[in-house]
């Protein structure tokens, strides 16, 4: 069934079909359209689940730790400051191996304030141990909550998952979703079945102080587990395309066999770029565009083998390293390259707190590009920023 949602019901609508068991979050723009909705559906009897309210978002997620250790399909969300809030809890969800699905609507972290949209949330957690993904458009919102779910909840994962979703772009637009019945959630989404989990019959215990002689060999069981999720995200986008003819992969290129400069982009950007790209290919520039969608685990291999014989990359960064060089997903990009025959890359910081990015400015980057990649591998540009 296709039909016209703002990006956050479309979030809500994938939750209730999931047969989420506890949602525990506190509102912040803009993510707040999210749990009001499911407020709604809870109190009007179209879900049944426990919807808890907390003082804080520090709360949220500690109730969410709770409810999925004891067995219960857990879901939460929040934006920019409140995931600071929330930031101590982050890591110790994923060190807990609790299949927790987040829902982040990507905002900026003050100061100075802004309740408009960049990654910099999004790149305080980085190396919080989720398994993390990156969407361009109010379906793939939709569709990942199913697929996130169902590798969190995989015995062979058994970690949290977050989607980030650009807040404003992709949460209050209204887009056209295919919505699928309850019959293909229920084949593809079965109910959770969690290995370990608190039960007084049977106790254990969670997140327990450790010496020094024991904290480092937890931790490369965490790296271990997360880099080993791979192949089972792999498969739950298997099934899902299978299933609704919608695939997905961990990077997705086009235009990149003959392009002498590729933009790669993360989140909904990427929407405008493919435009741009369209338009610019119209008009004979040899240009293409690489969409990176998997951010935790960073898909190393897949990037390689996608930028191959690639001149030019013109890497599209929303937030900055300050005092570094550049932005963060540059920072991997070339890593990942590194000891690789090109490409060169250019970073672009663009678009902090939510400012716009049009087609001809894409067209400009282009253009730099080659001549700012002469200047040597650090090279980045704070692209638009007035003088």
């Amino acid at each position: 069934m296709r039909v016209a949602l703002e990006g956050s019901h479309a979030v809500s609508e994938a939750v209730r079909q999931a047969n989420v068991d506890v949602i525990a979050a506190y509102p912040i723009t803009p993510q707040t359209h999210i749990v009001e909705r499911l407020a709604e559906m809870v109190a009007e009897g179209e879900l049944d689940a426990e919807f808890i309210p907390v003082e804080s978002e520090h709360s949220a997620l500690s109730v969410c730790i709770g409810a999925s250790a004891v067995g219960a399909r857990t879901f939460t969300c929040t934006s920019g400051p409140g995931l600071a809030l929330m930031a101590e809890i982050v890591f110790i969800a994923s060190s807990m191996r609790l299949p927790i699905l987040m829902v982040l609507a990507n905002r900026s972290l003050s100061a100075p304030l802004s309740i408009w949209n960049d990654h910099s949330d999004a790149m305080m957690v980085r190396d919080s141990g989720w398994i993390q993904v990156f969407v361009n458009s109010a379906q793939e919102a939709y569709d990942h909550v199913f697929i996130g779910f169902r590798t969190a909840e995989d015995k062979r994962v058994l970690l949290p998952f977050m989607i980030h979703m650009d807040g404003f772009f992709l949460t209050h637009a209204v887009e056209p979703v295919e919505l699928v019945e309850q019959s293909v959630v229920d084949k593809y989404l079965p109910p959770p079945d969690f290995p370990y989990r608190l039960d007084p019959a049977s106790p254990l215990t969670m997140g327990a102080f450790v010496m020094p002689d024991q904290y480092a060999e937890v931790k490369k069981a965490q790296d271990e587990a997360l880099k080993a999720s791979y192949g089972p995200l792999l498969e739950a986008w298997k099934a899902w395309g299978e299933l609704t003819g919608r695939h997905y992969l961990p990077i997705e290129g086009f235009y990149l066999e003959d392009a002498e400069v590729v933009f790669l982009t993360v989140g909904s950007y990427g929407e405008v770029a493919h435009m741009a790209v369209e338009e610019l290919r119209q008009k004979g520039m040899p240009v293409g565009i690489a969409k990176l969608r998997l951010w935790r685990p960073f898909p190393f291999e897949d990037l390689r083998k996608a930028l191959k014989g690639v001149k030019y990359l013109a890497v599209i960064d929303r937030a900055v390293c300050p005092g570094g060089v550049g932005g963060p997903v540059a920072l991997e990009v070339r890593s990942a390259l590194y000891g690789m025959e090109g490409p060169k890359v250019v970073d672009f910081i663009v678009g902090i707190a939510g400012r716009d990015v049009t087609p001809e400015d894409y067209l400009k980057m282009a253009e730099m590009t080659p001549e700012v990649a002469g200047g040597g591998s650090e090279n980045y540009v704070f692209y638009g920023v007035k003088e």
